[in-house]
């Protein structure tokens, strides 16, 4: 176990440096909220969809690639699913703001940011191909359960809010050619391949950058942020890791379903907040929060799922 530590413990290292450059550029004005607002479109309108499409291109059609995501697929729901009763369980504040941000805190991972640079150096492409899938299912369910937990208001849920995100359209476009056994030329492969190189980097700057907006002083008392924590980082990922081995589910779709379940809070959770006014302030902690602690539980759990 502690060399499979020592290989994740390495890849999240490397994705901290590039975060560190993104606090530092912050700090010193090379990037500012405008510049990170346009550096996440980038992300997600153009790198994220650019990753699934090369992953899944890399990777090939196969039978038993067809079965196992499906079962990743399974796996990627029961896991949000258990997140989201877990969530409603477990936090009950009565200040409804704040309750809402810290439910949804819980219950969504920065999958895509986080989870698939990580499941692309552990893995290689077949990491990112099984990494789509789970964010194929995390885009339905912040957009179709998580938006209407955050703002309350049924009128805010869409089908095409939900279809006609970067994630879904990425994911489905990467399948559909997968699919239909469709390879695309190099002279198209090669810029989609240049572009999802982008999908590292970029997001790692954007959250060093929103690290520099957070006053840890504030939360070292709270403990309803060390509950988010504890059940973000360690309760979800553990018991998903649990029920995934108790299945018998192949060892490349665990390790990837583990390391989405196991990464910091969403990024997103702080833009739902800002639209919908909830607790701004306490989504940029949980955010800032899990991921500075990421660094510790993230290789242990990994680790912990490519041992047992």
């Amino acid at each position: 176990m502690w060399s499979n530590f020592a290989v994740v413990a390495g890849q999240v290292f490397i994705l901290f440096i590039l975060i560190a450059v993104g606090f530092f550029s912050g700090k010193f004005g090379l990037i500012n909220r405008t510049g990170a607002k346009y550096l996440t479109d980038v992300v997600l309108y153009l790198a994220t969809p650019c990753i699934m499409v090369q992953s899944f291109q890399k990777v090939g059609f196969s039978s038993e690639l067809m079965v196992n995501l499906g079962i990743c697929f399974v796996c990627a729901v029961a896991i949000q699913v258990l997140s989201i009763f877990l969530s409603r369980a477990i936090f009950r504040d009565k200040d409804k703001s704040r309750r809402i941000v810290m439910r949804f805190s819980a219950v969504f991972s920065n999958c895509g940011f986080m989870s698939l640079p990580l499941q692309r150096a552990i893995l290689g492409d077949k990491g990112v191909f099984y990494g789509t899938v789970f964010v194929a299912v995390f885009n339905i369910l912040v957009w179709s359960y998580g938006l209407l937990d955050m703002s309350g208001d049924k009128k805010s849920f869409t089908i095409k809010k939900i279809l006609m995100n970067p994630g879904i359209i990425g994911a489905v476009s990467a399948a559909t050619l997968f699919f239909l056994r469709i390879q695309l030329p190099e002279i198209i492969l090669s810029p989609i391949e240049y572009i999802a190189a982008l999908n590292t980097p970029l997001p790692m700057l954007v959250i060093g950058f929103y690290l520099t907006r957070f006053k840890i002083k504030k939360y070292i008392g709270d403990l309803g942020v060390y509950a988010v924590c504890a059940v973000r980082l360690l309760l979800i990922p553990c018991l998903s890791l649990l029920i995934m081995k108790l299945l018998s589910v192949n060892g490349d779709i665990v390790t990837a379903c583990t390391v989405a379940a196991s990464s910091p809070v969403a990024a997103t959770t702080t833009m739902f907040a800002t639209k919908f006014r909830r607790d701004v302030e306490l989504s940029v902690g949980l955010v800032s929060m899990t991921t500075l602690m990421s660094i510790i539980t993230m290789p242990l759990i990994i680790a912990a799922a490519q041992t047992f």
